[in-house]
């Protein structure tokens, strides 16, 4: 009797939902299952998940998956964990319970404390070290805000009671049994990239930046590299799989999209968009806004870099539009109505809910529709809605060409993934205003994806990224066809748009 036939599962540990997918070796979908979590907002500006919630959630889409698919454990050769970045949860050691709601990548409560930060050395006090400027974006503050906001949390974090680190490390550890099997606490390279914590250069936490910025080391998981073993699933039905794959989710979906050479870039439109350029083992630096981070790390093999622009705010957008004020039903109604009207109507949507991320990094800024007239309607908003992910792509592209000169060359096509890249409309309207390519893989599932491939070269599943490349295929591709003209004079008014939405908080407005 033959041996089954084996696969690979992604657990894809998202923002607004997670998901689990089984991959073949030809990097096909042959199951999936996915649940939304509750996005909780206690206050303005505040965005919280419940971290039992998504493990629970994490649970049952496992089972979901396999299901689907009718496998089981001895099906599966390994498993890889992607994860929303940044999103930071503090549990009990013991009983594994979270001390306090998971703070979300979007949330801007630390900006008192990167305030109180920065009056030291500036907004790119820690960037030498970790890559990135003082933002509300990043774990590190996060961590430091629960210890200082849930009673007697300091203390019990000191006396090695309590355990901290992003969604990925959250799931890791629960997946390898928790406090009741002692669970594995380790984080990759790629989220620990995230935290302001690491230092670039020795892939470990740096302590000068932990002491300064209120961490205790002892909370903070091992580092480890992208692709390999860090223990097995029990129990469950996984019960003694490898979990042998992590990468945050941009970095996941670049090594999904194949993006394995310097030079070579993609862009995710997710709940925001997150434009990632490879610099192989060179790690640069931006004076455009960027932010440097690690790209991913294959075992014992040298870590490869990228370049990152960050928005904070694209397909949650829509997401506001549908929950929040009841504008659509369902997203696929924004393409319908953009395509009722002829062009946006002189209106423009600046959605900076959470400030502004790349280039500009203002989280000063707030969410503002300008250039409203009694001619502007429901097609008009809808489309401006769509037209500002696109805009805000540009702002970053631009940014990155000239980066990119430095990295391998100026970008001279775009690859795309996530769920916003089903619309045609949207697409077709970014490399217009980009004006290069922009193309859509056959496997949209990117994400996933990487995480999965990340697994199974630890395992052998597959035997190098040779493989990887060969099984990306281009699904569609849309050229640039708006006159420069008219391209330049819709930028100039988005560009005066950015300008009325700055300086919006201060000491009197959160």
């Amino acid at each position: 009797m033959s041996a089954p036939k084996t696969y690979v599962l992604a657990i894809d540990q998202g923002t607004t939902s997670t998901r689990a997918m089984v991959f073949d070796r030809d990097g096909t979908v042959i199951a999936s299952d996915q649940i939304e979590h509750e996005q909780i907002f206690p206050r303005a500006g505040w965005v919280e998940h419940d971290a039992l919630e998504i493990w629970d959630n994490t649970r049952r889409v496992i089972g979901g998956a396999l299901g689907k698919a009718n496998l089981n454990s001895g099906h599966i050769e390994a498993v890889g964990i992607t994860n929303q970045r940044e999103t930071t949860v503090v549990w009990d050691k013991a009983d594994g319970r979270p001390i306090h709601h998971a703070v979300v990548w979007q949330d801007t409560r630390t900006q008192g404390l990167v305030d109180e930060l920065a009056r030291d050395g500036g907004l790119d006090r820690f960037k030498e070290v970790s890559g990135l400027p003082l933002a509300t974006y990043f774990a590190g503050p996060k961590i430091a805000w629960i210890l200082d906001h849930v009673e007697g949390a300091r203390e019990r974090a000191e006396a090695g009671e309590l355990l901290a680190g992003t969604m990925d490390t959250w799931v890791l550890w629960n997946l390898t049994g928790g406090g009741e099997n002692a669970g594995v606490h380790v984080t990759d390279v790629t989220n620990a990239s995230r935290t302001m914590l690491m230092d670039l250069k020795t892939l470990s936490w740096d302590e000068a930046t932990c002491e300064a910025i209120g961490v205790p080391m002892q909370l903070l998981p091992e580092i480890r590299s992208s692709s390999e073993v860090y223990g097995e699933c029990k129990p469950g039905v996984l019960n003694g799989t490898p979990i042998a794959g992590i990468l945050g989710d941009q970095q996941s979906a670049t090594f999904g999209q194949a993006c394995l050479t310097p030079g070579s870039a993609k862009n995710t439109y997710g709940t925001g968009n997150f434009m990632l350029l490879n610099t192989g083992s060179e790690i640069v630096t931006s004076d455009k806004g960027l932010l440097t981070t690690v790209c991913y790390q294959l075992g014992e093999e040298p870590a490869v870099y990228a370049l990152e622009g960050s928005i904070a705010v694209t397909g949650s957008l829509i997401q506001w539009l549908r929950d929040n004020l009841g504008f659509i039903k369902g997203a696929p109604e924004v393409e319908q109505l953009a395509g009722s009207v002829e062009d946006n109507g002189g209106v423009y949507f600046v959605p900076a809910f959470s400030g502004l991320f790349a280039p500009h990094w203002r989280p000063d800024a707030r969410g503002a529709i300008l250039g409203l007239t009694r001619f502007a309607n429901k097609g008009h908003i809808a489309r401006a809605a769509l037209e500002s992910t696109a805009y805000q792509t540009k702002d970053v592209l631009d940014a990155m060409q000239e980066d990119a000169e430095r990295a391998g060359g100026r970008l001279t096509e775009l690859k795309v993934d996530g769920g916003m890249v089903a619309n045609d409309t949207l697409m077709q309207f970014q490399a217009d205003v980009l004006g290069v390519d922009v193309v859509r893989p056959k496997i949209a599932e990117t994400t996933a994806l990487g995480a999965a491939y990340a697994a199974g070269l630890a395992v052998g599943y597959w035997g190098s990224t040779d493989e990887i490349v060969d099984n990306w295929a281009e699904d569609q591709r849309w050229s640039p066809s708006m006159d420069e003209d008219e391209v330049a004079r819709l930028h100039r008014n988005w560009t005066k748009a950015i300008s009325k939405t700055l300086d919006w908080v201060d000491e009197d407005v959160v």
